[in-house]
């Protein structure tokens, strides 16, 4: 154990737990997916380790309390994924451990666009993939495996980073009516309804939390649109759920997506936190709408790797990697510019 790194605690972020059966589809999001096997595992593990599991409130409780020594980790997981009902609820039941859902309220109306999962959906059968790049189509080969993850990653900078958060929704639309993908099928098949939701909310384990209307980066938004999605989603569950969510978490989470103009805005809506998804450990001081959360990977679904993470080394090493990679960004055709501002 490494005391000077550990800190209070940690907060888990998950967002799909599914069966190994889905390993073999095209998945280049399979960094999302840990199985329930491994959730087990790791609340097992963790718990071994002498950590509770417990809400988000007692979570910020003991991070402020310096007389409170007793560790503690957090279960959250992203968007509102039916999976976490079918695949993760028995799991956490069984284990009597609370965890948040954070919910993108477009998504539960099947108004809003999962677009990284139907890009995936476009690829996983398409044998090329037409992209308008600058005034010119382009067509990428997508007929081997090999082919269709490099094309999803150069469509995922062009959608996510070389365009507009409502251009980007307006092109996926686009390329799903071009191959036959159907969005608001997309997700009826993939994101709890709200009879689901409110049927989870009713366990005392369960805390329904805010993630936007449309999953939005924020730090792409000007404040106005900003506001206007948050409020959005906190309308809609207080209309179908009759709640009003105290902590809230940012869309993607990373440095380029919550910047401080989006944690001032989340801080005037008064939540009692919010979180990003930058790794780190909870320690007393930290910014309240900005917290460090750890993803359970996909790709890294071992008991080695989450006796690190309860630890907190890794994360010194990543933080000092990343402060020296931001001195300069670099676009994908090479030409250096200035960091976005990060928290």
């Amino acid at each position: 154990m490494a005391p000077w790194t550990q800190g209070k605690g940690l907060i888990f972020t998950l967002h799909n737990v599914l069966p190994d059966s889905e390993a073999h589809k095209f998945r280049p999001n399979a960094h999302l997916d840990v199985t329930p096997e491994f959730l087990d595992s790791t609340i097992t593990q963790v718990k071994q380790a002498g950590l509770e599991f417990v809400s988000l409130d007692e979570a910020m409780r003991r991070t402020q309390d310096e007389q409170c020594d007793r560790r503690f980790a957090v279960l959250t997981f992203d968007d509102g994924y039916r999976n976490n009902l079918v695949h993760a609820y028995p799991v956490l039941k069984r284990h009597r451990a609370p965890f948040t859902i954070f919910v993108a309220t477009g998504f539960v109306d099947r108004t809003s666009e999962i677009w990284w999962v139907a890009l995936e959906r476009i690829l996983e059968k398409a044998d090329y993939l037409d992209m308008p790049l600058g005034a010119r189509m382009v067509r990428l080969p997508t007929r081997t495996k090999a082919e269709k993850c490099a094309a999803y990653k150069r469509a995922v900078l062009w959608l996510a980073h070389d365009m507009s958060e409502a251009a980007q929704r307006l092109e996926i639309r686009r390329m799903a009516r071009a191959y036959g993908v159907d969005m608001e099928g997309l997700a009826e098949e993939l994101i709890l309804d709200w009879a689901e939701l409110s049927g989870l909310a009713e366990d005392p384990l369960t805390e329904i939390g805010a993630h936007t209307h449309d999953h939005l980066a924020l730090a792409r938004l000007g404040e106005d649109e900003m506001r206007e999605n948050v409020q959005l989603g906190l309308d809609r569950l207080k209309a179908e759920l009759g709640i009003s969510p105290r902590h809230f978490a940012y869309p993607y989470g990373y440095e380029a997506a919550v910047d401080r103009r989006s944690a001032e805005v989340i801080g005037s809506f008064g939540f009692d936190c919010a979180l990003t998804t930058r790794p780190g450990m909870m320690t007393k001081g930290l910014q309240k709408f900005a917290l460090p959360r750890i993803s359970l990977n996909g790709h890294f679904q071992s008991p080695t790797v989450v006796s690190q993470y309860i630890t907190g080394a890794p994360f010194p090493i990543y933080h000092a990697w990343r402060k020296a990679k931001d001195h300069l960004t670099f676009r994908d055709d090479g030409v250096a510019s200035a960091p976005r501002e990060a928290v």
